[in-house]
């Protein structure tokens, strides 16, 4: 595929480590020679890789995963250490340099923060630097937390901009049901991103060794949509795999993007993973988010949940819970309460002053 510049590659935790059994060289060297061909065509490559909590278990002699977030910020700092050595030796064999790039929620919630990512891994892109890229568990908490390195690629892929999405894994791809419990299991070749029918197929979780699996691969799909890039899921252990997804060769199942790319204002708002507090609206205000792309008035809230303060991120969400948009607001939780139900004129005789008069601007709001 000629017309695919940039790209995000995400490589598995039972890949990297043979299934958990340390740090698998050989795999990495597979890596790094099939990114390097890549870069030699003029692509811009991110490698997005787990592994890191894995070889520190490896280091530190630790059988099965850990759950209190203490010991696998521990194993991610020991893990770390070896698993950027062992890829920049890989890269190094290429005449390429290797950068580590470590992120948190955090580093994208904020808008400042995204932007300096952002410029930071388009210029390593530019100097021919190849980014590798984790999750920093070693300051990570279970409210910051990415959960899984595939919304992490898919992440890093609104970010940038990228062409497409590449999520390696240990299956060659997506099947209509579990292959292991379903012999009429088929492939599927080739599918539109964010098809509901998809995360039925894609059912629970996957190995023990990394916290992703199928579901979170095929909402990733769903969200680096959004930023217009596609995404294969293939089998990392199929020969050549990178070079014959950019070949067009029948390899893995791709997901394809059909909505036009949003704005980058408006994919940094869908892509907040928490949310400061929720916005319940009527009918006639979801429907005018929904369909008319318009601001949401204070009138139309029933309902909010959750403290925020003017300029955070909320979700908006119709009666029943579906969530419908996302947005920066206007006034905090305790104004909202004050004001909701009621019209813009009625602000001022409310609250005794007027920030704006919605609550949250259409320029400042995503539909999902």
């Amino acid at each position: 595929m000629a017309d695919v510049r940039r790209l995000v590659v995400k490589v598995g935790s039972s890949l990297v480590t043979a299934d958990g059994r340390g740090l698998d060289t050989a795999a990495l060297a597979n890596w790094a020679a099939q990114i390097a061909a890549l870069v030699r065509e003029g692509r811009q490559v991110v490698l997005v890789s787990s592994g890191a909590i894995a070889e520190g278990m490896q280091r530190l002699g630790w059988a099965t995963r850990p759950s209190a977030v203490h010991d696998l910020q521990a194993a991610a700092a020991v893990g770390q250490m070896g698993l950027v050595q062992a890829y920049e030796r890989c890269f190094a064999g290429h005449g390429l340099i290797a950068a580590q790039v470590l992120l948190t929620h955090e580093d994208l919630a904020d808008r400042q923060r995204y932007l300096n990512a952002r410029s930071t891994l388009t210029t390593l892109l530019e100097l021919g630097v190849v980014p590798i890229i984790n999750e920093n568990d070693t300051v990570a908490t279970d409210e910051i937390r990415f959960g899984d390195n595939d919304t992490l690629g898919a992440l890093v892929t609104n970010l940038i901009e990228a062409d497409l999405l590449v999520i390696l894994t240990d299956q060659p791809g997506l099947y209509t049901a579990d292959p292991r419990k379903d012999a009429a299991a088929t492939l599927v070749r080739d599918a539109q991103a964010g098809d509901p029918a998809l995360e039925a197929m894609a059912g629970g979780a996957g190995s023990g060794v990394g916290t992703g699996g199928m579901l979170t691969k095929v909402l990733a799909a769903r969200r680096a949509a959004r930023s217009g890039a596609d995404t294969v899921i293939a089998s990392g252990r199929h020969e050549q795999v990178l070079t014959q997804v950019l070949a067009n060769a029948p390899v893995g199942t791709w997901l394809r993007a059909a909505t036009a790319p949003m704005a980058a204002r408006k994919q940094w708002l869908a892509d907040h993973l928490q949310t400061r507090g929720s916005l319940v609206l009527d009918d006639g205000a979801a429907r005018a988010l929904a369909e008319g792309g318009k601001s949401l008035l204070a009138v139309g809230v029933r309902m909010t949940t959750g403290e925020f303060e003017r300029g955070e991120v909320v979700d908006c969400r119709e009666a029943n819970g579906r969530l419908i948009a996302r947005g920066l607001v206007n006034y905090s939780a305790s104004e909202t309460r004050r004001i909701m139900g009621r019209a813009s004129a009625e602000i001022e005789g409310v609250l005794g002053y007027v920030n704006e008069p919605e609550l949250i601007h259409r320029d400042n709001l995503v539909v999902l």
